[in-house]
């Protein structure tokens, strides 16, 4: 089975555009490298629960909304290799300085997560 990286993070409406190229650039990147799918979707029907919700994990804020996203590779060394070339591209140099993301970096969150069901 495949191994996941999970990424949830808030993005300010009137950065989504920069967002959105920002990680297409990136998924190319990560393709290039190995990755088996680059996906980036945008809330679309976001509903607050009592006690946990894509909202309140990352403290969204007005004007912003949420992006669910994963990287998939073929197992957890193909993504350790592919994440550290990923990381080491001067292509990325400069779209990876924390000053220079389209998003609040404190608020993003991931994981790695082992693939256990596929239909």
């Amino acid at each position: 089975m495949s191994y996941v990286d999970g990424f949830i993070i808030p993005v300010p409406l009137e950065r989504l555009d920069d967002y959105l190229r920002f990680t297409r650039h990136a998924g190319e990147v990560w393709k290039e490298y190995g990755a088996l799918e680059y996906v980036e979707c945008v809330a679309d029907d976001l509903k607050s629960g009592e006690d946990a919700s894509f909202a309140q994990s990352v403290r969204l804020e007005p004007g912003e909304t949420v992006i669910f996203a994963w990287v998939r590779y073929a197992s957890r060394q193909e993504r350790d290799r592919i994440l550290a070339q990923v990381m080491d591209d001067p292509r990325l140099a400069d779209t990876l300085d924390r000053a220079n993301l389209p998003f609040d970096a404190r608020r993003l969150f991931w994981g790695g997560f082992r693939e256990r069901i596929r239909l």
